[in-house]
């Protein structure tokens, strides 16, 4: 009789669909910063976890080789502007020009389809010119202040005590404090059964193609941002 209810309860368990796994996309602005870059991009290839770069222009001018290195190690790279200049005053035009310029910058192959404003400003001008130049605008849900609180626990305990399947963490690579959060970070939800997409294929396989001079901040698996 024992193993009768054994085995029903095991049929009972296989018949239960699978649980998916949970998804997050790690992103980090204002870079690329050198060394700092650098030791991100050497602890993420250790746990074989890829992220979403948000270039500025400016800064791939003064550390060029940098974005191929992203590229090269299996990540994304999304444009954050030329200047990082706030962009509420500018003009779609303006704004068309800081995309371009950063753009030109980047290697050949890189096909960027996020555009991040600084501070995810978000306006009309902003989707007009992303619009124009064919990207999606991709802000966040999850935002643990790693730029203004330089105190890795605290930062790994703002993400850790509030992500969500399918949520975008707003990060930077500026920062020592910032790098040692981050890894810790993926170590804690890699622990938890996670799983780190690039910010694209976290749109991709939750919400399919995304369209231009749209905002998108996260991709919960319900489909409802």
């Amino acid at each position: 009789m024992r193993k009768m209810i054994l085995a029903s309860v095991m049929l009972v368990l296989l018949a239960l669909p699978a649980r998916a796994e949970p998804m997050a996309a790690l992103t980090f602005d204002d870079g690329p910063s050198g060394k700092i870059t650098g030791a991100l991009l050497e602890g993420l290839s250790e746990r074989g976890v890829p992220a979403t770069f948000f270039l500025c222009g400016y800064r791939l001018e003064q550390y060029p080789e940098l974005a191929q290195s992203i590229l090269e190690g299996g990540h994304e790279i999304g444009i954050h502007g030329y200047s990082h200049k706030p962009m509420n005053r500018m003009t779609p035009e303006q704004i068309s020009e800081e995309i371009r310029k950063t753009r030109r910058l980047l290697p050949e192959d890189c096909r960027p389809v996020f555009f991040r404003p600084p501070g995810g400003a978000a306006s009309r001008a902003v989707l007009q010119a992303a619009r124009r130049e064919n990207l999606a605008v991709l802000n966040w849900d999850l935002d643990p202040r790693d730029w203004a609180v330089h105190e890795a626990r605290r930062v790994e305990n703002a993400v850790l005590e509030n992500i969500r399947d399918g949520d975008v963490i707003l990060m930077h690579d500026m920062s020592r404090s910032s790098v040692e959060a981050a890894l810790a970070i993926v170590d804690a939800l890699l622990e938890r059964g996670f799983r780190f997409v690039t910010a694209s294929e976290l749109a991709a396989l939750r919400a399919g193609a995304v369209t231009p001079g749209v905002v998108y901040t996260g991709f919960p698996p319900d489909g409802t941002e």
